[in-house]
């Protein structure tokens, strides 16, 4: 037949419904397991099996909140598509040293700008593939069906072929990239997936030389095969160019790039179905044929990757504003730890976004040495000091590059925080009650593979009692050997053994008005510090005596 055509409904009253003969396609979430002979592969996050990271949505994390690793993690985890995978990798500490180099490899690997855009590409492309699957569910035309899941394994097949034949050739040394080059050449060469790239582009070359003409009057439409008439659009804007003064608006009709389709249009589509059926049958056959292409190792290694591209885009700009960054060593046995030049992730972001410098710190602990216990003024840079120790433990032991030129990291079973909090006004006990209930629980959970922080505790009490509950708390977690910071306000608690190491934040000499927000290495000296503020304003008793005895 030449030509088909409708008379247009009403919107809705004439839709096509969905064939019944249509095949059940593109389920994101099924997978094709590994042909025979082909190994199938674990995870790029762990190399003894496929990593099973769920979420753990009702888990206080009270310590992340403490540490500011909660803004970390929602910031690298963004809008992403991933952001859940994101945030629970992020949240799941690993206590194997080899886990957790096994990361910091494909971090590494992941530092090559031209992998790294190769990778990046892929995964947007693989997250591309799967937002496709995912909505043809929503569709309720069977030929947009069909089209829009020729068009996902297209950029499927795309994007495998590209990162397959990079790989190929790139400097990679990573176990988790190596295993996966492995996989993906061997998947490329697989008599499956040769299949689908094969008819998907015999497809698309079938339905792109498809031409067809559509006439309207009224409310009916003609649709027929193209007869080749004479394209008129560049003499009328030829004639018409004389005319033209200056930038004039343009009119052109923009289409909609996501899958939209109403019922005219799926009208048309099933007429122009009728007029080049053996192009149509082949589509619906190849969706039959190629209903799950999506291979469950390819997918899964695709998610994960966003993991390594996130964190590495959230340290971009600190880099590039002249912050180093390390790949420290671990060990879940040693706790002798240092760092050089580390910082407070969170706080180095607002700094840096606000233009402000970023001050770093340095921090050792050797032999019997386990807690800092820090001293020195208020608002000096105690408090970021805290939390920088605790966010480089943790996100060390997430496998990911800490801030600083170098670092030695502990692999904790847990990290316990205690800061300050708002008191609950509905509660019947007091303040100091509250931080003796918290502590309790934390000393009960604590083992000596554990990290203790404790932040300002014990204010709502007298000198006298912070000192003496203070010492009892700082005796517990020794005879624990536990690793931890204390900041006070009591100086006497910063010499109460070989397993204590004072350090002070410090002040501008001759100003002591004004922070450095440096915490080094040295002896409490608190009164000194009050010395130098009331010599500074003359209050000093000599001074005050004087002036009152005048």
């Amino acid at each position: 037949m030449a030509s088909r055509e409708f008379q247009v409904p009403e919107p809705g009253a004439g839709d096509i419904p969905p064939s019944p003969a249509a095949p059940v396609i593109g389920d994101p979430r099924a997978g094709v397991p590994a042909p025979e002979g082909r190994a199938h592969f674990p995870s790029l996050l762990s190399e003894a099996r496929a990593a099973r990271i769920a979420a753990e949505q009702d888990e206080d994390r009270c310590w992340a909140r403490d540490l500011n690793l909660d803004q970390i993690v929602a910031a690298v985890a963004g809008d992403r598509e991933e952001r859940d995978l994101i945030t629970a990798v992020l949240y799941g500490r690993l206590r194997d040293a080899g886990a957790v180099r096994y990361r910091q490899e494909v971090f590494q690997d992941l530092e090559d700008p031209a992998l790294s855009d190769a990778v990046q590409r892929f995964s947007g492309l693989m997250g591309e593939a799967r937002a496709h699957l995912r909505q043809l569910g929503q569709m309720r035309y069977r030929y947009q069906r069909e089209g829009w899941f020729l068009d996902a394994a297209a950029i499927h097949c795309d994007a495998v072929q590209s990162l397959a034949g990079h790989l190929a050739s790139a400097p990679v040394s990573s176990r988790a990239l190596r295993a996966f080059r492995d996989y993906l050449a061997a998947y490329v060469a697989s008599a499956g997936f040769t299949a689908l790239a094969s008819d998907t582009r015999n497809r698309n070359d079938d339905l792109g030389r498809i031409r067809y003409c559509t006439r309207i009057w009224g409310d009916r439409v003609e649709v027929s095969r193209d007869t080749s008439e004479a394209d008129y659009s560049a003499a009328v804007l030829s004639t018409f160019e004389r005319f033209k003064q200056g930038a004039a608006r343009d009119y052109l009709i923009r289409y909609r790039v996501q899958p939209g389709m109403n019922h005219i249009a799926a009208q048309i589509a099933e007429l122009v179905a009728r007029l080049f059926p053996e192009e149509f049958t082949a589509l619906e056959e190849y969706c039959r044929q190629h209903a799950a292409f999506l291979d469950e190792g390819i997918r899964r290694a695709s998610q994960e990757l966003q993991f390594y591209l996130a964190y590495l885009d959230h340290i971009r700009p600190l880099r590039a504003a002249g912050l180093r960054f390390c790949y420290p060593e671990v060990s879940a046995s040693s706790r002798e730890v240092h760092a050089t030049g580390t910082f407070d992730l969170a706080l180095a972001h607002k700094l840096i976004a606000g233009r402000k410098p970023v001050v770093t710190n340095d921090f050792r602990l050797d032999g019997p040495e386990r807690i800092f216990v820090i001293t020195g003024p208020n608002q000096g840079g105690k408090t970021t000091f805290a939390r920088t120790f605790g966010q480089l433990h943790h996100l060390a032991a997430v496998g990911c590059p800490v801030p600083g030129s170098a670092a030695r990291l502990f692999l904790p079973d847990g990290i316990f925080t205690h800061f300050e909090r708002e008191e609950d006004l509905a509660a019947m006990s007091g303040k100091l009650e509250d931080d003796l209930i918290r502590i309790g629980d934390i000393l009960r959970a604590a083992t000596p593979a554990s990290i203790v922080i404790m932040n300002e505790i014990f204010t709502s009490t007298t000198v006298h009692d912070a000192r003496f509950l203070g010492t009892k708390l700082l005796t517990k977690l020794m005879r624990l050997d536990a690793l931890g910071v204390y900041v006070t306000f009591i100086d006497e608690l910063a010499s109460l053994g070989e397993h204590v190491v004072s350090m002070m934040s410090t002040i501008v000499p001759g100003n002591p008005a004004e922070r450095t927000y440096r915490v080094v290495r040295k002896p409490a000296d608190g009164l000194a510090y009050a010395m130098a503020i009331a010599e500074k304003y003359d209050l000093t008793y000599q001074r005050l005596h004087d002036r009152l005895t005048s």
